[in-house]
């Protein structure tokens, strides 16, 4: 039997850095994985849907060039090549993720772990062999998994975001059932190339967790991008044959050549006999933790997707995972709350902190500064007007509590944002730091200073 300080669970974006960081701290770590090093964001999600995004959105503005000044008629498109770069990078970011934690001198194990008890495991391999290892420490960094609901036949035409990555053609027509970050995501991407799309969302609304100013930009560009977005009602009656899905909106028939599941994603706990280590999920199937990861056993930590309470964000969980270790290395750190958000639809989305709405239903006291991209030089330059950021500050204090950018490069444009929110800055000196024209980023300041009257570029308020 192996003996170690350590052993991770999962090598995602929560559990290799954790395994990394433990490792730099003197401790001698195991990492067990079951399939691919990196996790599902590296080897289906963030990773590869960004990488055939950067695809889509170069056709697309190839495609739209002429307003520049750029004649790009008869541009064409690889969609096979596309899958196939993709392929070549996650391959690449996967084998540097192990060439990291082989660096740092952490043990690697292939095979599925489960608790035997709360400090030894065993690991069946592939080949049905089985390994024992023991532990003075254990976090859990299994992330989560599609979900598909009951209801959705089974066949090969009802896909969820792994599978439709896999693909290496586009359908003509695309059914996406769910409006949240994944399915616009994926909305946008299919119909940058060309795909007829259909998005039906139950609730009310897309990507309810954004203001309704930030939606209603949305699905405008969807809109224009050809999407169909329906909302307020499920989608019933979901057939599959040989040549269509088919469904029904309201009174409204819906089909599509594909249809992809995008109703969120569930924790990936099943098989690890959680109960032979005295680890309990709740209702939702969610492991709960402390502030620094802890169970409710001392020794076993949770990071990521798996845990109560999780964002579901790869940056999220990598945080954890680094303050999870620290903490087992006897460093008190503890997690990091403050944890930007990025939607890469068209236009991209980026978010941090309070919103407007969340912030007034604490009962907050808030004022709201927005400068819109129509009054940036930058943004005129490059063609890109359609969008806006927007800070929310405390009425009282000034404090920035949060922020919201959408529209070209709005996922880089937070990391500013992030760092004020954290850091506790006010609108008065975030409006006070000089921010270099031309660029995106002079926005913030002129955001900051709408919130008190003095932007430069706006007409001032009516009174």
């Amino acid at each position: 039997m192996s003996s170690f300080d350590l052993v991770v669970i999962g090598a995602g974006p929560g559990g290799y850095p954790a395994a990394i960081r433990a490792a730099q701290l003197g401790k001698r770590v195991a990492i067990v994985e079951q399939e691919a090093f990196g996790g599902t964001c590296l080897n289906w999600g963030c990773i590869p849907t960004k990488t055939l995004i950067a695809s889509g959105d170069l056709y697309h503005r190839a495609t739209h060039a002429a307003a520049l000044g750029v004649n790009a008629a008869g541009v064409t498109f690889d969609y096979a090549r596309m899958v196939a770069r993709k392929n070549e990078i996650v391959s690449r970011l996967a084998k540097g993720v192990q060439m990291l934690l082989q660096a740092n001198g952490v043990t690697l194990i292939s095979g599925r772990a489960r608790f035997v008890d709360a400090h030894h495991l065993a690991v069946q391999a592939a080949d049905g062999s089985v390994q024992h290892l023991e532990s003075a420490n254990v976090i859990i960094a299994t992330g989560s998994v599609s979900a598909m609901p009951g209801f959705l036949p089974n066949h090969p035409r009802v896909l969820d975001s792994r599978s439709f990555l896999d693909r290496t053609a586009l359908p003509a027509s695309l059914v996406i059932l769910g409006g949240g970050i994944i399915g616009c995501e994926f909305a946008c991407l299919a119909a940058q190339l060309g795909v007829r799309v259909t998005v039906v969302e139950m609730l009310e609304d897309i990507v309810m967790a954004l203001d309704p100013d930030v939606r209603r930009l949305l699905k405008r560009r969807m809109g224009l991008l050809g999407i169909t977005v329906l909302t307020g009602a499920p989608l019933t009656g979901i057939a599959a044959d040989d040549t269509q899905v088919t469904g029904r909106y309201k009174d409204q028939a819906v089909s599509g050549d594909l249809l992809l599941a995008a109703v969120g994603r569930q924790p990936n706990t099943i098989g690890l006999d959680l109960a032979r280590a005295g680890i309990a999920c709740d209702e939702r199937g969610q492991i709960p933790v402390d502030a620094a990861g802890r169970t409710c056993v001392a020794s076993i930590f949770a990071v990521g997707d798996v845990i109560a309470g999780s964002t579901q964000l790869a940056h999220a969980a990598t945080a954890q995972g680094v303050a999870a270790a620290a903490q087992i290395a006897g460093l008190d750190t503890p997690r990091e709350t403050v944890i930007p958000a990025c939607i890469f639809t068209t236009p991209e989305i980026g978010a941090v902190g309070l919103n407007e709405t969340q912030a007034k239903a604490e009962g907050r006291t808030v004022k709201v500064g927005i400068f819109p991209f129509t009054a940036l030089g930058k943004a005129l330059a490059a063609g890109e007007t359609d969008g806006f950021v927007k800070w929310i500050a405390d009425a009282a204090t000034d404090c920035l509590l949060g922020a919201v950018a959408i529209g070209a490069h709005a996922t880089e444009l937070i990391a500013e944002a992030a760092l004020a929110v954290r850091s506790g800055t006010t609108a008065a000196e975030l409006g006070r730091a000089i921010h270099a024209h031309p660029t995106f980023s002079e926005a913030w300041m002129e955001a900051a200073h709408t919130i008190h009257g003095t932007c430069l570029h706006l007409p001032p308020r009516k009174r």
